[in-house]
Formats: C-alpha cells, sequence, structure tokens
C-alpha cells in the first residue's frame, strides 16, 4: 500500500498540480493538509474521477484536512481529542482496509506557533501535547498506524540548510524539537530516516529569497509510523521535484510503501 502526505496550500488553487502527481504517483491512500476549504467547497469530484473516496475535515480560508483512499474508509474521525472550544480543522483519522488487515491512518496539521513568545507558540505547544495523548491511546490499539502531515517541526539539524537561520523560529525551537520526540519515543518510527540517513533532505521550501533555487529547505513534514506498521515499511520518499512545477506548493508530497 502507497500512502502519501502533502500541505497542497489551497486545494483548490493547485488542483491541476495536485491531480497531475496524483496520476503520476498513484498513491492508495493521500493525507492533504491546508486545503483552504470548507467541506462542501472541497473539489471532491476531480478525486472522486480518479478513483478515491473522500473524507474532508474543512475550514474556510484558513487550515483543513483531508484524506483520499482508493478503499472505503471506515471510523472517520475528525478533530483532535482535547482542547475544549478549538475550533481549527487540523486533524482527521480513519481506517483503510489493505489486502492483510487495517491501517488506521490520519492526516496532521500542527500549528505553526510563530512568532515564539506569544500565545501562538503555547498554542502549538499545547497542541503537540495533545497529539501525543492521542498517539499514546491509538498506539494501544497495536495496530499498523500511520501519523502524518505537516507537523512543521525540524526534528535535528541535519533537517535544515542553515540551523542558525531558524534559531528564533517556532518549529526549531528546543520545546518544539522535545515534543515531536516525546511523541516519536512513544515506539513511532520516522519512516523517512528509517530508510535515509543522508542530510540535507527537505520537504518546504519558502516562496520567498529564492529559497527553491537556492535549496534553502526544511524538513517538516513527517510521516511515523507504529510498531506494527514499521515492521511493514518498504520504502519512503520525498517527491522533490513537484517543488519545481508552475504554481506548486512550498510543501511536496512524501510517501511510503507498506506491506499491508
Amino acid at each position: 500500500m502507497k500512502i502519501a502526505t502533502w500541505n497542497v496550500n489551497s486545494v483548490k488553487a493547485r488542483l491541476e498540480t495536485v491531480v497531475q502527481w496524483l496520476k503520476e504517483a498513484e498513491p492508495d491512500v493521500v493525507c492533504f493538509q491546508e486545503i483552504k476549504s470548507t467541506d462542501e467547497t472541497f473539489p471532491a469530484e476531480a478525486f472522486e474521477a480518479l478513483g478515491y473516496n473522500c473524507a474532508v475535515h474543512g475550514q474556510k480560508t484558513y487550515n483543513g484536512v483531508a484524506i483520499l483512499s482508493k478503499r472505503p474508509m471506515e471510523d472517520v474521525t475528525p478533530r483532535l481529542p482535547g482542547g475544549d472550544g478549538d475550533d481549527h480543522a487540523r486533524y482527521i483519522e480513519a481506517v483503510v482496509p489493505g489486502d492483510h488487515g487495517v491501517v488506521r491512518v490520519a492526516s496532521i496539521y500542527a500549528p505553526n506557533g510563530n512568532p515564539i513568545g506569544t500565545d501562538k507558540f503555547k498554542y502549538k505547544l499545547a497542541w503537540l501535547e495533545r497529539l501525543e495523548k492521542h498517539a499514546r491511546e491509538l498506539l494501544a490499539l497495536e495496530e499498523p498506524l500511520v501519523l502524518m502531515g505537516d507537523i512543521n517541526v525540524i526534528p535535528t539539524p541535519d533537517d535544515c540548510y542553515d540551523p542558525k537561520a531558524w534559531m528564533n523560529d517556532a518549529l526549531f525551537q528546543p520545546e518544539s524539537r522535545a515534543a515531536l520526540r516525546r511523541i516519536e519515543f512513544l515506539g513511532l518510527t520516522d519512516a523517512f530516516r528509517a530508510c535515509s540517513a543522508e542530510p540535507q533532505q527537505y520537504t518546504f521550501w519558502d516562496y520567498q529569497a529564492g529559497a527553491w533555487q537556492k535549496d534553502h529547505g526544511i524538513r517538516i513534514d513527517h510521516i511515523l509510523l507504529s510498531p506494527q506498521a514499521a515492521d511493514r515499511l518498504k520504502t519512503c520518499v520525498i517527491d522533490k521535484h513537484v517543488r519545481g512545477r508552475e504554481k506548486p506548493s512550498d510543501h511536496v508530497p512524501v510517501w511510503c510503501e507498506l506491506a499491508v
């Protein structure tokens, strides 16, 4: 099963680019983030024409997540538990049947958190704490679990072009990196790092200052696997070339293949 994640940065604005990649890559399941669309205005027809079922947790103008699957989805659950009054559309999960059992998949769009020293940064850390709690509960199910998306954390200095340039950014703060480590230390595997130790491999390049042309990127889009999923991991790839296309997202797809 080929499972992908992609922060598309407005699904309607980049529909042609997204459809082109789906036709080329043919993932069985793909998680989108930052769709910037409500459930009602999500362009489901374009994806249904490619054979996908759509589960959407949208929000007007901001945020929004979705899961597309070529197989029927079960137990579709929007929203991350906890956070009373949190109306941000940042999380959706579903169970997808495979050839050898089911896989639980979650599409995650974690808060950016900038600027540090503000309520936005506090919200980021609190949200990641909620994700940690929920991940612990999901891991107790002892099933193949794939938590993936734009987690908005640069894990290590090897995951950015210049650590000094990110010292004052919420994505690279010690508290942010520690929050991600706590989630991984529950027993989750970073799928990309399980397949490649090569440094300076990125999933995001800013639109500003020629970041793409200079390869000034960061790795903030992650695929985290439960032990039952990690045992079935075959490969994990960053589709870097997509960033060079016309009207690209500032993020690129990341995908893994599981023997399920």
